[in-house]
């Protein structure tokens, strides 16, 4: 079975060598009756006399029979070898469609599926995969950073104001800290996290939904613009907004249900242990949801519809697409803090407070560190979560080829007409 569609079977093997009646005959040197070789008389045979110079004087007298070759290294007694037996032709080794040449590539190579934008239109792997959302972010930026700017700006100014809100009234990190004072300290600041990292879900989400139309122009090799984005996302806002809430809903309950028996009896033992358990099924629940918001704005669907298609195409390959998603997101995220870093650096020497106020906790709460740091978070989102959201997308697009054959209906809205087989025909399809 292969990955692509047009597959021929391997013709059969062709020895490479030309045909025996090409061969000189081989030359006796024992008796016989042979014209010119030799003579008889009585009960006796005379030895084969050599045959004068003649035009065949330069084949030696011994020759191996017709159609067999010796080694070298068996010197000049060893038997001839046998003729190997025919092997069959390895997998993977075909014809091109339409052609009787061999592709070209050696024995398990695989036929070129059409490309007419940033992926091949077949099974993707990661690399692959990972090319295609950078293609997307380096082909079609206007549409892509246009959309994850507005994004990330609207989402540092509300972290901005959570920010200046929960711990403007926090008192400092030192040792004169009460108990009730060092526990509102981190709840408040467990707080900030949260929302923080809701809020990055919550982008992650719009953002992925938003440039959907970018990524499916861009697989059919196809411009886009802003303008174009806006006008093909504006009828699907209202599903797009009521996903963007269940997912959000659902992310929360995921994490906080098992540890609610804990807070709400007031149990540390409990809530230790729900917070991982909490962490676990909030994976699950991402990786089972993911590919919800590309299925949303690409089949044009309702938000409940979005959420099966999505737990339909992830069940088999869970673990591939958490892989694959947990790979990008380390990506993403060591390069924003690369991005962020020397930010943070200006933020410290412009600060009032500065190294010490670092220490301290101060510095984090004066409006120029954290402007600044606002500043770098949105050109580091901006860079790098198009390349999350679209391996998101890429991914709901390799689920629907390996599954749907969608490679078929690609090809056709590409213009590539005759291209592939019927799905029925498809081998595993």
């Amino acid at each position: 079975m292969t990955d692509s569609p047009g597959w021929a079977a391997p013709g059969s093997p062709s020895d490479g060598q030309g045909s025996d009646a090409d061969r000189p005959a081989a030359q006796p040197t024992g008796t016989g009756n042979d014209t010119g070789t030799g003579t008889t008389s009585g009960e006796g045979t005379t030895p084969a006399q050599a045959p004068g110079p003649t035009a065949d004087a330069k084949w030696s007298a011994a020759q191996p029979p017709p159609g067999q070759w010796t080694s070298p290294a068996t010197g000049p007694t060893a038997q001839p070898a046998a003729p190997p037996a025919p092997q069959a032709p390895a997998a993977g080794w075909g014809t091109r469609p339409g052609s009787p040449y061999q592709y070209p590539g050696g024995w398990g190579s695989t036929p070129p599926a059409a490309k007419p934008g940033i992926i091949p239109l077949r099974p993707l792997g990661l690399g692959e995969i990972l090319d295609g959302a950078v293609g997307t972010l380096r082909g079609h930026w206007r549409s892509v950073l246009t959309i994850s700017l507005v994004v990330a700006a609207l989402s540092q100014v509300a972290l901005l104001a959570i920010q200046r809100t929960w711990l403007n009234d926090l008192p400092t990190a030192d040792e004169n800290l009460t108990p009730s004072q060092a526990v509102k300290l981190m709840g408040d600041t467990a707080v900030v996290y949260a929302t923080q990292y809701f809020l990055e879900l919550l982008g992650l989400i719009l953002v992925t939904a938003l440039l959907a139309p970018v990524v499916s122009r861009a697989v059919l090799g196809q411009a886009s613009t802003p303008s174009d984005t806006l006008k093909a996302v504006r009828p699907l806002a209202p599903r797009m907004l009521a996903l963007t809430g269940l997912l959000l809903l659902g992310a929360v309950a995921a994490l906080l249900l098992p540890a609610l028996p804990g807070i709400l009896t007031g149990s540390a033992a409990l809530t230790a242990l729900g917070i991982p358990v909490g962490f676990v099924l909030l994976a699950w629940f991402y990786v089972t949801f993911v590919l919800a918001p590309p299925a949303l704005m690409l089949e044009r669907g309702s938000a409940a519809a979005a959420l099966k298609r999505s737990a339909k195409l992830v069940r088999g390959s869970w673990w591939r697409i958490f892989g694959i998603s947990l790979l990008i997101w380390l990506i993403r995220t060591i390069t924003a803090m690369v991005i962020v870093m020397p930010f943070a650096g200006i933020a410290l020497l412009v600060s009032p407070e500065g190294l010490s106020g670092l220490l301290d906790g101060t510095a984090a709460l004066s409006w120029s560190f954290l402007l600044i740091s606002a500043i770098g978070g949105v050109v580091a989102a901006t860079v790098t979560v198009p390349m999350q959201t679209g391996v998101t997308t890429l991914l709901y697009i390799d689920q629907r080829i390996r599954r749907e054959a969608l490679d078929l209906e690609l090809a056709r809205a590409a213009g590539l007409h005759g291209y592939g087989t019927p799905t029925a025909e498809r081998p595993g399809g």
